[in-house]
């Protein structure tokens, strides 16, 4: 061995041995002066009963003891060496807790009601740092860990939840403010809208008809956007992202979002070419398939370097749970202030566990309450895309309704808005009639004329229909989509198909 090495290992040793001598941290003292500040007085109690706990005390006798005192207070009780002797007798765990004596030792320890805060926030706070220590621990022991089927990455997301759980410990339950806050918040909201030039109180969607019907997309909203397969929500999505991000980007942060895009069906390459192709009138189509002339490519890279610096962030991991999606998202957050989530497609979330089939409306109802969550968490609107059943296409009337929902009420309950894609020229197009034979062709030739009449009526119309607004209106908002770029546009009234 080495003769460096050889000397290092005394060195090695002790502090090893350091390490294994450590306690963690703690404070009895503080634990006992607030338990006998409590016995004291039970007012003090209120003074820390909104963020402690009985699992943060390091003495487990004193968790159970201030678990009591929190039971007896809220029976109406008084909580004292007395009452609690007495709650542990018929419990007959009085023993476990040290006895009646410990109890008076307790009260006895108590020095003023004043610090009883001061006390709780103490305790707390060691507790942080003793939960600390294990999430360090284990992610030591899990790094070391020989599991095959469980990658790095998978570890570091899970560590960075438990950071950010234990960094947020107590954050959002803010419990109750008085009515002149709220009504400072409302009035600051009013404010913001007043003075953006659009005159919106949320991130703009870039659409004039449907700013003004939903008043842009608000904080801690969910908005489900919804359609069958071919109606273009992928489409809608994408440009609503992107307008948002180009005023985010061009008012320098007064208006718009930052986004954060979670495409779980499209790949991030996909989606800026659709991206590109709307932002050049370049069919994405001949993109895909290599017939752009030298022009349309020059074109092509000449809008690249005015685009790129757009806010817009693109995760196309696929299979990503609730759990891995809040964690990016508030990883975002922090490096990029982070204003609006769009999520494609809800339905591909998976759940924490792989749940069987009969249980799918469980795990779905579980994803939309975890957007929920993630919206009010981080202040954003989340966007979350999402399948309607087949059962659209068995009706007449095509126009999705709020029943049509895929696999969960919980969707049209968790959701503050609910928006539905629908373009009649899709199902025309499906009915195009057929020439049976040739004694077929006169009646053939009126059935194709009424087709193509009706054709023209529906070209390049889209409708989005608000079918649920909890804070406004519902209705219905028309729009123009141009397939050949991906692109939703205001509809022009005045030069519309209709006349």
């Amino acid at each position: 061995m080495p003769i460096a090495l050889t000397a290092a290992l005394p060195a090695l040793r002790d502090d090893s041995l350091e390490r294994a001598r450590r306690q963690p941290p703690h404070n009895v003292a503080a634990e006992k002066a607030l338990l006998g500040a409590i016995f004291l007085n039970n007012r003090a109690f209120e003074r820390v009963s909104e963020f402690l706990r009985p699992e943060h005390f390091a003495i487990p006798q004193h968790g159970r003891i201030f678990a009591a005192c929190a039971l007896l207070i809220g029976r109406g009780q008084i909580a004292d060496p007395v009452t609690l002797r007495r709650f542990f007798e018929q419990e007959q765990t009085l023993a476990e807790i040290g006895g009646p004596a410990y109890l008076v030792e307790l009260a006895e320890s108590a020095t003023t009601v004043i610090n009883a805060g001061e006390y709780g926030r103490l305790v707390h706070d060691l507790h942080l740092k003793r939960e600390l220590i294990g999430i360090g621990e284990d992610l030591v022991n899990d790094a070391f860990s020989a599991e095959v089927d469980r990658a790095a990455t998978i570890q570091i997301e899970q560590a960075e939840q438990r950071l950010y759980e234990l960094a947020t410990t107590g954050e959002y339950d803010r419990g109750f403010e008085t009515f002149k806050q709220s009504l400072d918040k409302a009035l600051e909201m009013a404010e913001r809208a007043h003075k953006r030039e659009g005159k919106l109180a949320g991130a703009t969607t870039g659409f004039r008809d449907l700013d003004l019907l939903l008043g842009g997309l608000h904080r801690s909203d969910l908005v489900i956007l919804a359609g069958r397969p071919g109606m273009g929500k992928t489409a809608l999505a994408t440009n609503i992202a992107f307008n948002a991000a180009n005023a985010y980007f061009r008012s320098k942060g007064g208006e718009g979002a930052a986004v954060g895009f979670f495409s779980l069906e499209m790949s991030s390459e996909q989606l800026a070419a659709r991206i590109l192709s709307e932002q050049t009138d370049i069919s994405s189509d001949k993109m895909r398939k290599g017939q752009l002339s030298n022009e349309d490519f020059v074109r092509l890279a000449g809008a690249v370097p005015g685009i790129s610096s757009m806010p817009m962030f693109i995760d196309d991991s696929p299979g990503l749970t609730v759990s891995a999606l809040r964690t990016r998202a508030r990883r975002l957050q922090r490096q990029h202030s982070l204003g609006l989530i769009v999520v494609d497609y809800l339905q591909l979330i998976s759940g924490a566990t792989p749940s069987r089939p009969d249980n799918r409306v469980q795990e779905v109802s579980e994803i939309t309450r975890g957007l929920k969550i993630l919206a009010k968490e981080l202040n954003v609107p989340v966007l979350a895309l999402s399948q309607l059943s087949r059962q659209v296409e068995a009706r007449d009337d095509k126009k999705p309704q709020l029943s049509d929902l895929r696999e969960s009420g919980s969707i049209e309950q968790d959701a503050d808005v609910v928006m539905f894609i629908f373009r009649e020229e899709y199902y025309v197009n499906q009915r195009k009639p057929v020439q049976r034979d040739e004694e077929d062709s006169g009646r053939y030739a009126e059935r194709l004329g009424k087709w193509e009449d009706k054709k023209k009526i529906v070209e390049n119309l889209a409708q989005i229909i608000v079918a649920k607004q909890r804070h406004g209106p519902i209705g219905v908002v028309e729009m123009m989509f141009e397939a050949s770029h991906t692109r939703f546009k205001d509809l022009d009234r005045e030069h519309s198909p209709e006349t």
